[in-house]
């Protein structure tokens, strides 16, 4: 038996994961999602001074400073790019015929890389998810709702927990789309239309289906899966199913692609 066919997903995991560390787009992405975190402080800092200077009847109109409004949409971004330069990194180089020599088995690389993935931007998106929360009891503190985004910290929990799930999601979806187009800027273009330009389209559709379609886009399903969301189609196993089925289009698209076409 050769060395290749007794390849096992530890040592498949191991690559991968010395493979991102050595990108270092991984290391510029991660420092830009931090980047926006501070300027999302920033502007939640300034609309909680505003507020605290405004009257009654001014700060009754005012929307939440939670920095997630500002922070998150842009996350999600960086996040996807991430999880989508896992494999397209290694088509733009070349590389990928190399990995593909010391792993034939097509499924076995496209795991490792999923499982490197997700962990990778699971752990980053809690991590971000709650210095949020951590931002909203620094900078907001004991005011009361609409500048709050919660009653109470406690409320804003669950929300912090779908964030980094949502979160790894997209990266995995990014990764999914990496692997169906190969290519850094399809990969990125298709993921912006995804998170930023499908769901401001659908909401030029008729009603309902423009609130229906809208509840299943991506960024719709973070609040819905926390149960936090204002007016929710979907309930928290439905917003699931709904990333879960992300997950199978994208993956398993891309290791049927993998497997069929050539490097």
């Amino acid at each position: 038996m050769s060395e290749q066919s007794r390849q096992t997903l530890p040592d498949v995991i191991a690559a991968e994961w010395v493979k991102v560390r050595s990108i270092r787009s991984s290391y510029w992405l991660l420092a830009a999602v931090l980047l926006i975190f501070l300027g999302g402080c920033l502007v939640s800092s300034l609309m909680t001074a505003d507020w605290d200077r405004s009257s009654p009847a001014d700060q009754a109109a005012f929307g939440s400073a939670d920095p997630s409004v500002v922070v998150l949409p842009f996350a999600q971004f960086c996040l996807a790019a991430l999880g989508g330069l896992a494999i397209t990194s290694e088509y733009g180089t070349g590389m990928i015929r190399n990995s593909l020599v010391a792993v034939p088995r097509r499924w076995l690389m496209l795991a490792g890389k999923v499982t490197v993935v997700g962990l990778v931007t699971l752990l980053a998106g809690q991590a971000l998810a709650f210095l949020l929360l951590l931002a909203v009891a620094l900078i907001i503190g004991d005011r009361p709702v609409p500048i709050a985004p919660w009653p109470s910290l406690a409320n804003g929990i669950p929300s912090a927990f779908s964030s980094g799930v949502v979160l790894m999601v997209i990266a995995l979806v990014g990764l999914g789309v990496g692997a169906i187009i190969r290519s850094v800027a399809g990969m990125l273009v298709t993921m912006a239309g995804l998170l930023f330009v499908l769901p401001v389209v659908v909401n030029f559709l008729p009603s309902p289906w423009g609130e229906r379609v809208s509840a299943v886009m991506l960024p719709s399903l973070g609040a819905q899966l926390s149960g936090t969301a204002s007016h929710p189609l979907l309930s928290p196993a439905g917003a699931a199913a709904v990333l879960v089925g992300y997950l199978v289009a994208a993956l398993g698209t891309a290791s049927i692609v993998l497997a069929r076409r050539d490097a």
